[in-house]
């Protein structure tokens, strides 16, 4: 796939509306993804690849905090690790994380695989369950392991088209 393009993103800075401790949203350079490889230790041990991803995060106290990543496939965008370390779970950081990168990728159809529990957080971006059949083949691979039963595997395929 073509890598994407490093110009300075378009994707402001946020300064996350809580009071009590100061966050910041944006997105990673690829100095930083190590960043976010160190929190995905916590979350399947996934490794960034900087040629054909650009990862989003929010920045508590100079911790990363949560992230959200956007891969460039073949065929096609998908978001995974959507995640938040737990420390810092309940203030709104994966939301942050997911609007900072449909802000800077959401001109694109971008797919998803999303786990059960959080298919009404996902719908509200505008996500919707699709099947498996209509996902581009190269992100559907990445779930071959499921047989064509992904909600076996506590997987939806869902789509939100660019905008």
């Amino acid at each position: 796939p073509p890598p994407f393009s490093r110009t300075p993103p378009k994707t402001p800075r946020k300064e996350n509306d809580s009071c009590m401790t100061p966050a910041t949203t944006r997105e990673l350079t690829p100095a930083e993804f190590p960043l976010a490889e160190q929190a995905w230790t916590h979350y399947r041990n996934q490794k960034a690849d900087p040629e054909h991803e650009r990862i989003f995060g929010v920045f508590e106290n100079g911790t990363l905090a949560a992230t959200a990543r956007c891969t460039r496939h073949r065929d096609g965008l998908e978001m995974d690790c959507v995640f938040t370390l737990d420390e810092f779970r309940g203030k709104g950081y994966a939301r942050d994380a997911v609007e900072a990168l449909l802000a800077a990728c959401g001109k694109e159809t971008i797919y998803i695989h999303s786990t059960l529990v959080l298919i009404k957080f996902y719908k509200s971006f505008g996500w919707v369950p699709i099947g498996e059949n209509e996902m581009p083949q190269t992100i559907r691979d990445r779930f071959i392991f499921c047989f064509g039963e992904m909600e076996g595997c506590n997987a939806v395929p869902m789509v939100r088209k660019g905008v």
